[in-house]
């Protein structure tokens, strides 16, 4: 009967087929849990509140919140319910979650418009239209139609993304106090050390899993990130650094490393099927026509880059440069943005943090159903995973970001026509904290430097409505204020 199972197993994920190994499977989805399990933590803290008392609550237009422990709940359940659908049907290690930048903008920008439910209306209409790009094939024809070194270097702005987001979690790069009164923006640690526990850890951390990596140790990643939890742990027990709470820049970022006085508890999901589409009535209907793009465009490529990325990082692309069975992966992230909205978790896409579990081995969706498993889990013990400070799972994020630069070498720098472009995406997406922005910077420089050079015949035809639409995302601010 094992036997049996096994067979049966490795035939549905195709685990031999990927050189894989149901173990390698198994680690990867764990290690792609411990490096996203944050975003349980963080996105309560950026579209929820403790109280509508509190100083800094986000409150939508009439004073309400969205109560930070059911963000929370909804937050894990949608996460684990849409990872493990990815897995069974794209049968990738693909992880989704709330997408940060998103709920960023819905908690800074769209909120304070109109009502929560009404913002969560809006991700419920872009999860709409973008699933009907994806039934249309539009979305897997614009995938198809990237040029492979734009590709390339899509994967290589990601790399530097996900590793600049491990660097500032961990608070090894700081944004300076004062920058506005400088040239740096930002620096080393506090006052140009690392000057905390925290950030000690995370430096610990970093060191053990370069080194296994380098060593080719099978589960390095993980080990680094058990490593740096254990030191986590004792520190703790030793010098009290506390958790920072946005105030205290010695303290623990994300996670407290301390056993919780409570391990587990019912979750609440009030928050499910909270939203509606007043949106178009609470708001001038060009106001929110542009929101909705917005949060289209930004969900498009988003995906597209995440996926392009992950898929080379996991030798999952095939020889003619596409990722096969595009089309099934595309559509289950735009349910993502329907299941977010729709339970005000905020639009779900792929994660990048997934390539920490693709670095750690996984090739297919039994990786993603093992951090599905794991996320509906979270709901129930969110106070042991948070016992795992993000200090100790950042250094898996640089050591990512530091495999997947690789793929530089994949693009001809001595074309400047595709040089400069493909340099945009890969500076463009760390320093502005988005995919989308990389992406769009590097698409609009291809097609206006192709044809300015005489090679406008080599541009797809998809590739001119996507860069005129990224031009009208980028003015997107003077544009509504201009009908305002």
């Amino acid at each position: 009967m094992p036997e049996k199972t096994s067979t049966a197993l490795d035939r549905f994920f195709k685990i031999s087929e990927r050189g894989s190994t149901p173990a390698r499977e198994v680690r990867g989805g764990l290690v792609t849990f411990v490096t996203m399990a944050y975003i349980v933590v963080l996105n309560p803290l950026i579209i929820g509140s403790f109280s509508a008392d509190d100083a800094g609550a986000h409150k939508d237009l009439f004073g309400a919140i969205l109560p930070a422990g059911q963000v929370a709940a909804v937050t894990a359940l949608v996460a684990g319910v849409l990872t493990i659908g990815f897995g069974l049907i794209a049968n990738y290690p693909f992880a989704l979650a709330t997408g940060l930048g998103i709920n960023s903008l819905l908690a800074v920008s769209v909120a304070p418009q109109m009502s929560w439910p009404a913002a969560m209306g809006l991700v419920v209409v872009n999860g709409a239209v973008v699933l009907v790009l994806v039934l249309t094939g539009v979305r897997t024809m614009v995938f198809n139609a990237v040029p492979n070194e734009l590709k390339a270097a899509i994967a290589v702005g990601i790399g530097l993304f996900i590793c600049l987001i491990g660097l500032v979690d961990a608070g090894f790069v700081r944004r300076l106090p004062d920058a506005a009164k400088t040239t740096v923006p930002v620096g080393l640690g506090i006052d140009g050390s690392i000057a905390s526990w925290p950030t000690a850890v995370f430096v610990f951390g970093l060191i053990v899993t370069g080194v296994l990596v380098a060593k080719r140790v099978k589960g390095a990643i993980l080990i680094g990130v058990l490593a740096g939890t254990v030191l986590s742990v004792v520190l703790e027990a030793i010098v009290h650094a506390g958790p920072s709470k946005g105030t205290d820049p010695k303290g623990w970022n994300l996670g407290y490393p301390a056993l919780p006085d409570q391990v587990a508890g019912v979750p609440d999901l009030s928050l499910l099927g909270h939203f509606n589409f007043d949106a178009w009535t609470q708001v001038p209907a060009i106001t929110a026509a542009l929101l909705v793009f917005t949060l289209v465009l930004t969900d498009f490529f988003d995906t597209i880059g995440t996926m392009t990325g992950l898929g080379k990082e996991g030798g999952l692309i095939g020889k003619d440069g596409q990722l096969p069975g595009v089309g099934k992966a595309l559509f289950v992230d735009g349910l993502g943005a329907v299941a977010g909205g729709a339970a005000s978790s905020s639009s779900n896409t792929v994660f990048v943090e997934s390539a920490s579990g693709i670095a750690e081995g996984a090739r297919t969706g039994l990786a993603n159903v093992v951090t599905g498993l794991l996320f509906i889990a979270a709901m129930f013990f969110t106070p042991l995973y948070e016992v795992v400070p993000v200090e100790a799972a950042a250094p898996a994020l640089v050591v990512v970001g530091a495999l997947m630069i690789r793929q530089v070498t994949e693009i001809d720098f001595h074309d400047f026509s595709i040089g400069l472009p493909a340099f945009l995406t890969i500076v463009v997406t760390p320093f502005t904290y988005s995919i989308a922005n990389g992406i769009g910077a590097g698409f609009v420089s291809f097609v206006v430097i192709r044809t300015c050079t005489g090679k406008a015949r080599q541009v797809h035809p998809l590739m001119w409505v996507v860069s005129a639409a990224f031009v009208v995302y980028f003015a997107v601010g003077p544009i509504q204020a201009a009908f305002r």
